[in-house]
């Protein structure tokens, strides 16, 4: 008996998504809810499970299609030997009519300790690149498979074993001599990034973007955070970072200018009570931004614990449309990978975003005298429509503020 695996509901206002990769090939067993395609929406990549134990069927959706909601996407035949004699059959048929295989890349190959070897086309690219055994490589991602992150860290580490290199065939004859390479490679957009790519040229387009700079001294902060790391992680079971810091910094300021929390909405301002913030997480297919909601009301653990819990999320691609949905105001910190100054984007509708940025140590001059301090520079991008430069600065300043004196985090000043 065959059963039917179709699109899911993805979320509200989400109708389609398009196939990113089938994880099983047909005739492979697959367990009940074992992960079997990825579908990529305008948001995040989600995954299908099974809906029984069998083996894949006929798939009918192809990698790339755009389907709709509700659309069939492949049979599962039930059982474990209800698939396993069709497709037995044509595999014969192609071996008897096909010359001996060559032997396999290392990337497809199987391995007695490989586990699962479904790689997405980026992992494999990475792979492929410097020559490494996947096998080899332990994989954190969901159900243990490979992520970008796992094959870099095994490269950093040297821990990364070189993939068994091919039979050495005959020496060509008159080979040209090697040059430099001028290789292309044409890969499809994947929906996450178009989308992205459309939002922010929208933002461009009809916003009046302006930024607004500004250091802060992170000497406080550096000095709480190495003071009580320990205490707090062994109490509350997730590392003290830098943003909690900011988030709770941003909502007393986002307190004390509501405008910067607002946004447009026709010929309308709507003013937000509630602190909704969105934070850049990395994952495999680029960045996300969930949203921690109420962040007002958050301790700075709790606002850790959350951006911990969507990172791991991000990680293991389980990432859902609730979690990205909506949003008051964006933190985006790209210090984490280098970056000393920038211009961030807005994300609509949204009215303005935070940038952080690598943490230097750098001259500065207190009470007449030059220091050398660690120092980060900010930038808040705001829409002028709805920001005036008085209130982007104060509210920046408000920032730089609390971060230089955490106490002020405390009494809420």
């Amino acid at each position: 008996m065959a059963t039917e695996v179709k699109v899911p509901t993805l979320g509200e206002s989400v109708t389609e998504a398009t196939v990113g990769q089938w994880l099983k090939k047909p005739g492979e067993a697959v367990a009940l809810d074992e992960p079997i395609v990825s579908l990529e929406t305008d948001k995040v990549a989600v995954d299908v499970p099974s809906p029984v134990a069998g083996t894949l069927g006929d798939i009918v959706a192809k990698e790339g299609e755009t389907v709709n909601v509700g659309a069939l996407l492949a049979y599962v035949n039930e059982g474990a030997a209800a698939a396993a004699a069709p497709a037995a059959a044509p595999a014969a048929k192609a071996e008897a009519a096909a010359p001996a295989p060559a032997a396999s890349a290392p990337a497809a190959s199987d391995d007695d300790d490989g586990g699962n070897l479904t790689l997405s086309p980026a992992v494999r690219r990475l792979v492929l690149e410097h020559g490494l055994d996947p096998s080899k490589i332990k994989g954190t991602g969901k159900d243990g498979r490979l992520t970008k992150d796992d094959v870099m860290a095994a490269v950093a580490a040297g821990t990364a074993k070189a993939a068994a290199a091919a039979p050495a065939s005959a020496p060509a004859v008159d080979a040209p001599a090697a040059g430099p390479s001028r290789k292309q490679e044409r890969v499809k957009m994947t929906r996450l990034r178009q989308t992205v790519a459309k939002r922010l040229k929208e933002a461009q387009n009809n916003a009046a973007l302006l930024t607004t700079y500004n250091d802060v001294d992170m000497t406080n902060v550096i000095e709480a955070r190495a003071k009580y790391k320990d205490l707090f992680e062994k109490k509350h079971g997730v590392r003290l970072g830098f943003m909690g810091f900011f988030t709770k910094a941003v909502c007393m300021a986002l307190k004390d200018i509501p405008g910067v929390n607002a946004q447009i909405e026709g010929d309308e301002i709507v003013y937000n009570d509630f602190c909704d913030i969105s934070v850049a997480v990395s994952a495999p297919n680029g960045l996300v931004v969930p949203v921690i909601r109420n962040a007002e009301s958050m301790s700075i653990a709790t606002i850790e614990k959350t951006i911990g819990n969507f990172g791991k999320k991000a990680k293991e691609g389980t990432m859902t449309m609730e979690d990205m949905k909506g949003g008051t105001f964006t933190i985006s910190n790209g210090g984490v990978f280098g970056s000393l100054l920038s211009s961030p984007i807005i994300n609509p509708p949204q009215s303005a975003v935070l940038g952080l940025h690598r943490i230097e140590d750098r001259p500065v001059v207190r009470n007449g005298q030059i220091v050398i301090r660690p120092m980060m520079y900010l930038a808040l991008s705001y829409d002028h429509r709805m920001v005036d430069g008085r209130e982007a600065v104060t509210f920046l300043v408000a920032v730089k503020n609390a971060i230089e004196d955490p106490t002020r985090l405390l009494i809420d000043l």
